[in-house]
């Protein structure tokens, strides 16, 4: 401590708000260089533990749900071995599931990823979807450079029948803004384009077509949820370089020092910060640039209910129309016995699933067994009792089903949206941070949502590490299309931190100044 009353942490480097998924790798590489990890928030957010937005909330009645669909699928051997290193390796710590995915549409299920299945749909709709996935390949085959936004290039690939059936509703509900208003630059893998013949013949052919995308096969941990991850993970931490109920409140970037809410203040040298870039910027006196970011909130609702789970081997289920708040359910008992209480349990019953009062003698404490669903919202008034609702409105309830526990909570920053000034934005304000030694980075740090899963968001806390001791290059952040397509085997990780081969020799750390008074 100095005699200022300013604290310096060892080495003066300083992790703050390490979320779930990217932080906590930092502070591993300690082999490297012993940094500080701080998880603080700001504003309200005072994580008492490892996890952020892949934190795992238990209920009253032994439910746990995440915050949002997370499942582990990974473009990196490097997280891959640091889970298993975690967790556990093999069966007996994790549930490897293959993705079962549909769209609730017009009173029936549509195999996902809905421009594969159109066959699925009533004749009429199957004719629009058709000829306008035809119309999409020749206008896209006259067009004139690259599309404007991501409205056109859905017009561009599919065409109006898909565009006005899925892809525009679908999407305002999770970004909550039109897709004219976002770019089109972070698809890569994200969405499905269309295969015109592979289309018509699945028509013709009544075919389901199925199993797309990276995470066509996930795993998920056999107990504890995602969460259960990084509290894994932060336990191959020293303890005494991780804070928790740390409420960072602002930075004075001239000094380079963090202030907290209990009035601590540390001086750092260098500071990797995966506070949202829109509160930081607004921190530090840049509000206009703050203002070309936009994120979407996120409402998760979950429900526990008794009986046997009537959805088979469904994981994740996507609902375009407006008879429900959700765009996204998951069916979360499906991914881990452990993620509902024993089916021993006794649990009284709360309401039915339609929200009325159960039946008398009923809320008497009664045995399994459980099952349980996952919602995601973006914006509702009345979440809850709509949820309820839609769920019974979409069949995934029945009206009368005893629900046995019900929890809610609210993120105010779910998802970093891809807006048309993104990049304009991150391009001025990544540079100047880090002209004042604060790296940005994460899902919301950098706010890149093309790598804002949790393996990207991890190893651009990794890769960011290497640039402030070596200088090495930041693929993830810079370049997402050439991580996102294939699986990145050069770096790996061992129990003595990831080295890169070759990483060591001539390189040279970030020059960093000390600064305490």
């Amino acid at each position: 401590m100095a005699s200022n009353g300013i604290e310096k942490v060892r080495q003066g480097r300083l992790a703050a708000w390490l979320p779930p998924d990217s932080a906590m790798c930092y502070v591993k590489r300690e082999v490297l260089a012993p940094f500080h990890a701080s998880t603080c928030s700001s504003r309200t957010l005072q994580a008492p533990e490892a996890g952020g937005l892949a934190c795992t909330d238990v209920t009253p009645e032994g439910f746990l749900f995440d915050m949002g669909g997370h499942v582990i699928f990974s473009h990196y051997q490097y997280f891959d071995d640091l889970l298993d290193t975690a967790v556990g390796a093999g069966d007996e710590a994790w549930n490897t599931l293959e993705r079962v995915s549909y769209v609730w549409l017009k009173n029936r299920w549509v195999a996902y990823p809905f421009q594969n299945n159109i066959s699925a749909l009533d004749k009429e709709d199957q004719i629009k979807c058709l000829t306008g996935v035809v119309e999409a390949k020749v206008l896209n085959s006259s067009a004139q450079g690259k599309p404007t936004n991501f409205d056109e290039w859905i017009m561009r690939v599919m065409g109006p029948g898909i565009a006005d059936l899925f892809m525009r509703p679908y999407n305002f509900k999770v970004w909550a803004v039109p897709t004219t208003m976002m770019q089109c630059d972070w698809l890569g893998e994200r969405v499905a384009t269309v295969d015109v013949d592979r289309a018509i013949a699945n028509v013709i052919n009544s075919k389901e077509d199925a199993g797309w995308g990276p995470n066509a096969v996930f795993r998920f941990p056999r107990e504890g949820g995602t969460g259960g991850i990084w509290k894994g993970v932060a336990k191959l931490l020293p303890a005494e370089r991780q804070r928790y109920c740390a409420n960072l409140v602002s930075l004075d970037q001239e000094r380079q020092v963090a202030k907290f809410e209990d009035g601590r203040q540390i001086a750092y040298d260098a500071l990797i910060s995966t506070i949202p870039l829109d509160t930081t910027l607004r921190w530090l006196g840049k509000s206009e640039w703050a203002d070309g970011l936009t994120h979407s909130s996120s409402h998760i609702v979950g429900i526990g209910i008794r009986g046997q789970c009537p959805h088979g081997l469904k994981c994740w289920l996507y609902f375009p129309e407006d008879d429900c708040p959700f765009y996204r359910t998951t069916v979360f008992s499906h991914y881990a016995k452990k993620n509902c209480p024993a089916d021993d349990a006794k649990l009284p019953t709360l309401c039915k699933a339609d929200g009325s009062d159960p039946e008398p003698g009923s809320e008497e404490a009664r045995e399994g067994p459980y099952w349980s669903l996952m919602f995601e919202a973006s914006t509702w008034s009345e979440i809850v009792r709509d949820t309820l609702l839609g769920a019974v409105a979409t069949k995934l309830v029945a009206p009368g089903d005893e629900v046995v526990s019900i929890y809610h909570r609210r993120l105010e920053h779910g998802y970093p949206t891809p807006s048309l000034g993104r990049d304009a934005v991150l391009k001025q304000a990544l540079p100047w941070l880090r002209k004042s030694n604060i790296w940005s980075r994460g899902r919301f740090g950098s706010y890149k949502y093309e790598v804002a899963n949790q393996d990207h968001s991890l190893m651009l806390g990794v890769e960011c590490v290497d640039n402030i001791l070596f200088g090495s290059q930041e693929l993830t952040l810079e370049f997402p299309n050439i991580v996102n397509p294939r699986k990145n085997m050069e770096l790996k990780y061992t129990n003595n931190g990831g080295v890169m081969p070759g990483l060591l020799k001539g390189s040279k750390p970030v020059g960093v100044v000390e600064q305490v008074n």
